[in-house]
């Protein structure tokens, strides 16, 4: 048995051993990897940042491929076209986000301080504050385990929806069809962000919804915000040990959102009438507050529970295993059916584990 703990590359810090650990540092390593792995017959995981996935106090049954690509090439870069930027699936995400404010490459500034890797943001197409990089990728290069091929796909082609894209869509279990090698971005050259979509963010950086303000300012807001959440990774703090939101914000027809009382929050979730809910709000409404499962009582024994500064975050207290971040999941999950008929679904993948 390897004895690679898989708590030890999640930011959740829970998961049992892995069967087989490989690190790929290069394309060819990752390709190498995967390829003699699927000839094995063996089961593959993928992980990176390891912020989005809950991995069962198990382990993982198969191979375990760790993503440690690093660096990225500028490609182009004019006051016209912007800059065209190829980023190794591997490389810290936040390190991109900073360098590009840095260089006045403009577009990524409000999702500073998200963790995990580059390679991992197409995949759920990452957003928060009102941006998601489907606004900015051009493209991604990945590897086609069914065809044995490198398969490059355009915007268009990765269809993009919320947290979703063709990547997550074709992944079971962790094990994806499509392995991220690159990830190219398209950014405006500019020191100015894009428009502020979120009124929390414009709020703090007082301008007005749909205006601009300096991306310097923008990333040092988001990164405020943020960590009063507890969504900046900090070993010192529990309420970071996490895998982020854990939950989707539910999105609706028209009619089940009409039934919720009128102080709920919702938003226009694009065509057919949908209707996109706040699954915090939502959470806290059906009497979860933050801190939930911190009492030795509970479904958890205060191993696990909500975060204590926002109600999204699934936390480790210190000692958490999968199976009571599982047991918090599935009480809230339950209590919002039972008060309002909506069904949460999970954001993280879930390795080995069921809600």
């Amino acid at each position: 048995m390897n004895s690679t703990l898989l708590s030890s590359l999640t930011t959740s810090a829970v998961g049992g051993p892995a069967d087989k650990f490989i690190e790929a540092r290069t394309e060819a390593g990752i390709i190498e990897a995967v390829r003699s792995a699927d000839a094995a017959g063996e089961q593959v995981l993928i992980i990176s940042g390891g912020s989005n996935l809950l991995i069962s106090d198990d382990g993982f049954p198969g191979t375990v491929i760790k993503i440690a690509s690093e660096g990225f090439t500028v490609n182009a870069e004019d006051s016209c076209g912007g800059v065209a930027v190829v980023v190794q699936a591997g490389h810290n995400w936040d390190q991109l986000v900073e360098h590009a404010v840095r260089h006045a490459w403009s577009g990524l500034e409000a999702l500073s301080g998200i963790p995990g890797s580059t390679g991992a943001t197409p995949v759920q197409n990452v957003g928060a504050y009102g941006a998601d990089v489907a606004q900015t990728i051009a493209a991604v290069r990945t590897w086609d385990r069914e065809r044995n091929a490198v398969k490059t796909f355009t915007n268009s082609e990765l269809k993009f929806g919320y947290r979703d894209s063709i990547l997550k869509q074709t992944t079971v279990n962790g094990s994806p069809r499509y392995v991220v090698l690159t990830v190219e971005f398209q950014l405006p050259l500019g020191r100015m962000s894009a428009p502020i979509r979120y009124a929390e963010l414009a709020k703090a950086l007082r301008v007005e919804p749909g205006k601009r303000a300096y991306a310097n300012d923008v990333r040092r807001e988001v990164l405020r915000l943020r960590a009063s959440k507890g969504m900046v990774w900090d070993s010192k703090d529990r309420d970071t040990y996490s895998t982020g939101s854990f939950f989707t914000n539910p999105i609706v027809p028209a009619e089940a959102a009409s039934a919720l009382p009128e102080s709920a929050p919702r938003y226009p979730a694009g065509a057919d009438g949908l209707v996109k809910l706040s699954a915090a709000w939502l959470i806290e409404q059906a009497g979860f507050g933050r801190g939930f499962g911190l009492d030795q009582d509970s479904v958890s024994a205060g191993r696990a529970s909500l975060s204590t500064k926002h109600t999204l975050a699934i936390t480790n207290r210190g000692s958490a295993r999968a199976a009571d971040m599982v047991a918090v999941a599935r009480e809230v999950r339950a209590g919002v059916v039972r008060r309002f008929g909506i069904e949460l679904h999970p954001e993280p993948l879930l390795i080995g584990l069921e809600l």
